[in-house]
């Protein structure tokens, strides 16, 4: 398997329970990430998510579920997603997000993709739990994307 990873991390200034419950929460998830969900994420969940490119969906087994510390999933193509989260002195919850499982001649621009991809929804969930709004970084990079798709 490669080695290849991609990995986000930011400060979240709120505490681990309430960063996980955006998480697994579709509703939540809905306003920042997520177009719809079928359900919450849980041990051994399975789920349908539909993102906000349109066109776009993915299913979701969890394979780790550590409530206010860790979820991992893996999405059909086997790439597995690590969400781990850790207190930040009296500050709030550092999160990192590490998906690994790319395949193919262009595992790296996959990963390179991936990494931009949960970045810009750690900044949106970031917006949305300190400020009580989305920043529509998710929503708009969607937009992009979908242009682009009809562009080529």
């Amino acid at each position: 398997m490669s080695k290849i990873a991609a990995s986000a991390e930011m400060l979240i200034r709120k505490p681990p329970n309430d960063v996980f419950d955006a998480f697994t929460d579709p509703r939540t998830l809905e306003k920042f990430w997520l177009k719809s969900a079928s359900g919450p994420l849980a041990e051994d969940a399975v789920v349908e998510w539909e993102f906000l490119v349109q066109g776009a969906r993915e299913t979701v087994k969890v394979t780790k579920f550590v409530a206010g510390e860790a979820i991992t999933f893996v999405w059909s193509d086997g790439i597995a997603v690590t969400i781990k989260l850790h207190p930040q002195d009296a500050i709030g919850t550092r999160v990192s997000v590490t998906a690994i499982g790319f395949k193919g001649t262009d595992a790296s621009s996959q990963a390179l993709n991936a990494t931009e991809g949960f970045t810009i929804v750690l900044c949106d969930l970031k917006s949305l739990l300190e400020t009580g709004q989305s920043g529509n970084m998710v929503r708009d990079k969607a937009a992009l994307i979908t242009a682009d798709k009809a562009d080529a």
